[in-house]
């Protein structure tokens, strides 16, 4: 009963708080998860969560690159690794969701956008591109939940 009394009174400052204030850095999200379910089945949870794996060591690779000045290598890398695959493509569709396929395939776009910035070899704007391209991922993360 203590534990009880002692979690409503922890829980009461939520109600006036916006997301943005946050308790101890935490934020409404982080308590109540309202994202979007995808319903995907587990095998099709696996392949998604691969294919995500890929994609941030594919960002990471980049980012690599880019510190290393191989600007060729790193629009390959964003050609090959974070564009859509066929196998993005059949989650997508499985999914049933309009909006996770648009997200993903407006991320495509970035994605091929993004290599062909880092063809030119201007820092600045690759970055700004590779900045562009990943705001998708967080635009997805925050908007759906497996």
């Amino acid at each position: 009963m203590k534990k009880i009394v002692l979690l409503a009174l922890l829980l009461i400052p939520v109600a006036g708080m916006t997301e943005e204030q946050g308790i101890t850095n935490l934020t409404a999200h982080d308590i109540f998860d309202n994202r979007t379910s995808l319903g995907l089945t587990p095998r099709m949870q696996h392949r998604l969560l691969s294919n995500m794996r890929m994609q941030m060591a594919a960002t990471q690779a980049i980012i690599g690159q880019l510190a290393d000045g191989r600007f060729d290598r790193a629009a390959k890398t964003a050609r090959t690794k974070l564009g859509m695959s066929e196998d993005l493509k059949q989650i997508y569709d499985a999914s049933g969701n309009e909006d996770l396929k648009k997200l993903g395939l407006d991320a495509n776009a970035s994605a091929e956008e993004l290599a062909n910035t880092l063809q030119t070899k201007d820092l600045k704007r690759s970055l700004q591109a590779l900045r562009d391209t990943t705001s998708y991922c967080v635009q997805c993360h925050k908007r759906f939940r497996q």
